[in-house]
């Protein structure tokens, strides 16, 4: 499976330009998450990826579907896909790289931080 990652084809839409994105996604994420979206009733307007505090290790990703942007949000597209993160989540995000992956056992996104220091022994918390 390609690990390529697609660049924003616009620096950001809203809000204050920033020097780098806070976030990247492969084009096999990409297209998944086209894929589910498409399947929705309404066709939600993006996808929010943020950082939450919980889980064994302080901290976990969150993805879900938005019908607009918060107040103070990022808004970045890959390809045609808007990408809202907040200004809290994205400084947990630098680097981050979000991958679509299947194999026999399993399917699913998969976050690959530079900032994580330690996860949980499930894998679905960090710390940093």
């Amino acid at each position: 499976m390609s690990t390529a990652t697609v660049t924003p084809t616009a620096e950001v839409v809203t809000g204050a330009p920033v020097s780098t994105q806070p976030v990247n996604l492969t084009p096999a994420a990409i297209a998944k998450v086209k894929d589910i979206m498409s399947s929705q009733d309404p066709v939600p307007a993006g996808l929010r990826i943020g950082v939450v505090g919980g889980g064994c290790s302080g901290f976990q990703y969150s993805m879900s579907f938005e019908n607009q942007s918060g107040m103070m949000d990022k808004v970045y597209k890959f390809e045609d896909l808007k990408v809202f993160v907040d200004a809290t989540s994205a400084m947990y995000l630098v680097n981050c790289t979000v991958d679509y992956v299947e194999t026999l056992e399993a399917a699913g996104f998969k976050f690959e931080n530079a900032a994580v220091k330690s996860t949980c022994g499930c894998g679905s918390s960090f710390s940093v």
